[in-house]
C-alpha cells in the first residue's frame, strides 16, 4: 500500500536548459509548478548584467493531486527527463522546503541568496580582471551587496578599492 499525500509537491528533473519549457508544458496540462529562480550576474562583452537563472539547474517542483491528476503524464512531458521517485512512487517534498524558498523571494519573485565574504579580513587576494588585473591586495570587507573592498599597493601607499566580488580570487 502506498503512503502518498494526495496533494503534495514533487521534484521533476528536466532536460538540460529546459526548465522553462518543462514548466510551460506542465502548466498546460493543469499542474501547478514552482521554479525558484535568482538573479545571476553574467559578464558578457565587457558588460555585467543580471539574468534570471534557476536556483536548482535541471530541477523544478510540481504539485500533484494524486487523487485526481494522472502523475504518469509528467514523465512524458516535453522538457521533462523524469519525475524523481522513491521506488515506484513519486517522492514528495517536505512542505517546509517550498515555504522556506518562497519566504526568501524578493518583491520580483527571485530568491535572495546570502552574500557572505569568501575571504577572511586581511587575506591576500588577486584581482582577476579589470584595470587592476593581476594586482595583489588584502581583503578589507564588503563594500556593498555585489562588491568587495580590497587594499591595493598603488603609488607607494595602500589604497582601498571596491571591486566586483567575482573579479577577486584567493592569492
Amino acid at each position: 500500500m502506498s503512503t502518498i499525500d494526495s496533494d503534495a509537491w514533487y521534484v521533476v528533473q528536466t532536460q538540460v536548459n529546459a526548465e522553462v519549457k518543462a514548466a510551460r508544458n506542465l502548466v498546460r496540462q493543469g499542474f501547478e509548478i514552482y521554479l525558484p529562480r535568482y538573479l545571476k550576474r553574467r559578464s558578457h562583452a565587457r558588460k555585467i548584467e543580471k539574468i534570471a537563472a534557476p536556483l536548482f539547474p535541471r530541477y523544478l517542483f510540481v504539485r500533484i493531486d494524486m487523487a485526481t491528476q494522472r502523475w504518469r503524464s509528467v514523465q512524458s512531458t516535453f522538457g521533462v527527463a523524469r519525475l524523481v521517485c522513491n521506488g515506484p512512487d513519486p517522492a514528495p517534498v517536505a512542505k517546509q522546503v517550498l515555504s522556506s524558498l518562497k519566504a526568501r523571494e524578493d518583491e520580483s519573485g527571485y530568491v535572495k541568496l546570502d552574500q557572505r565574504p569568501k575571504f577572511a579580513l586581511g587575506e591576500k587576494v588577486r584581482v582577476l580582471a579589470g584595470v587592476f588585473a593581476e594586482n595583489l591586495g588584502l581583503f578589507d570587507g564588503l563594500a556593498d551587496r555585489d562588491r568587495v573592498a580590497i587594499l591595493l599597493e598603488l603609488l607607494g601607499r595602500k589604497v582601498r578599492v571596491s571591486i566586483e566580488s567575482d573579479m577577486v580570487a584567493a592569492a
